[in-house]
């Protein structure tokens, strides 16, 4: 009698495949990191777009008497102010999403195909936001450390004796170290040389290296060139003259701080198109909210686009 199997093969992976559905992500981007800045700055509200820094004029100047002479003979003195402050203006960044009706009625399953445009498009305005907090030449941290709070290294590579001078420049309640995670990571290894390990600390549900109970706060917005970088170490808040955060509350359309999502319409070319703005700055209210230490040598680096 003849196998009655004889032939016949088991069903293939691939022919199998066509029955079956794949379990699909939401489109994964690459750009997208952390943002630690904007989570630890103070952000302040700026009603009418504009922020005006008012600052005491010739404090060094202002005298008050100690003596014990008769309170007839106490001096007169008053506090005066700079005639006008530095007034920062909300900078924005824009941008349209465009995306045919067709594409969004036919293959919106299992995700919706305006909705992943539009938050994609997002994560890359906050990227861009958190870029120019750092690099604006207006506005950005690195471009606003007074000359007196710069400092360099001592040998290349970021010691603790380093940023040890750096808390000595902002000595007046420092929040944290700003950092290109290249920089904290040479940090990291010319504490194990010394056998003074940093301390971690978790914020945000992450580990974070400390010195002097300082969290370094890794950002990759602080380039790294030809090997070289700088750390920041800054004081935040409105109530401490330190650094903060600007954007404009009570947009329409609004997703966030800031950042409003507005649908323009479909042209007749069936394209819906929707505005994502995010109007942000920074200021920095005295002198001594931040130090910069500069000419941070990483190492062997590589420069990630």
């Amino acid at each position: 009698m003849a196998d009655i199997h004889q032939g016949h093969t088991a069903l293939g992976d691939v022919a199998a495949r066509t029955l079956a559905n794949a379990t699909k992500t939401v489109p994964q981007l690459r750009l997208i990191t952390p943002r630690w800045l904007v989570h630890v700055l103070h952000w302040v509200p700026v009603e009418a777009g504009i922020y005006r820094v008012n600052k005491v004029k010739d404090p060094d100047r202002i005298e008050v008497d100690c003596s014990n002479k008769d309170e007839r003979e106490l001096p007169t003195t008053f506090v005066d102010y700079e005639e006008w402050g530095r007034e920062y203006v909300l900078s924005a960044v824009n941008t349209v999403v465009d995306v045919h009706t067709r594409v969004s009625d036919l293959y919106s399953s299992p995700h919706n195909q305006i909705h992943e445009q539009v938050r994609l498009t997002i994560e890359i305005v906050k990227e861009r936001q958190e870029r120019e907090l750092l690099n604006n030449k207006e506005y950005g941290l690195l471009n606003n450390v007074n000359d007196f709070m710069r400092i360099k290294t001592r040998s290349g590579p970021p010691t603790p004796d380093d940023l040890d001078d750096l808390i000595a420049r902002v000595w007046k309640e420092p929040g944290f170290f700003l950092a290109h995670p290249q920089a904290i990571a040479a940090f990291g290894r010319e504490c194990t040389l010394r056998g003074v390990p940093p301390p971690t600390v978790t914020m945000f549900g992450s580990q974070f290296l400390t010195w002097r109970g300082l969290p370094l706060i890794p950002c990759d917005k602080i380039d790294v060139v030809k090997g070289k970088t700088s750390i920041l170490l800054l004081r935040t808040g409105e109530s401490r003259q330190g650094v903060v955060g600007l954007y404009q509350p009570g947009l329409a359309g609004e997703q966030g701080m800031g950042l409003s999502v507005r649908f323009m319409g479909i042209n007749h070319q069936a394209i819906a198109s929707y505005l994502i703005s995010l109007y942000c700055s920074l200021a920095v209210l005295t002198e001594d909210a931040v130090g910069m230490l500069e000419n941070v040598d990483v190492g062997k680096y590589h420069e990630y686009k």
